[in-house]
């Protein structure tokens, strides 16, 4: 049930970049990027597409109580998330541990 609902996050989170950024498509396109380079553009496109917690809590313009629990919750859902992918890329020990932190260090933004 767990990697259901995991598995439902990240899809919901890429659906919500590739919906955010449909000029990654299309500047893949202009670019003619097929296969390996085409898979890699569009991952980094829509990454930077994504903000980060920080940024949509500022956007909301939350302070306080409301800031604190925002951040938790989305460093929480960026750790869930990271953890996942690291899973994913069949990542190990302090490998996994270092791309997990970095993960969710860029997902949360700066403090």
């Amino acid at each position: 049930m767990k990697t259901l609902t995991l598995t439902a996050f990240l899809l919901a989170s890429i659906a919500s970049a590739h919906a955010q950024s449909p000029s990654c498509e299309a500047q893949a396109a202009e670019k003619k990027l097929a296969g390996a380079a085409r898979t890699s553009f569009m991952k980094k496109c829509q990454a930077d597409a994504d903000k980060t917690c920080k940024a949509r809590a500022t956007e909301k313009k939350l302070a306080g109580a409301a800031l604190n629990s925002f951040m938790k919750k989305c460093e929480k859902d960026a750790s869930t998330a990271c953890t996942a992918t690291a899973g994913d890329k069949k990542l190990k020990g302090a490998a996994k541990n270092s791309f997990v932190k970095k993960c969710v260090t860029d997902a949360v933004g700066a403090q």
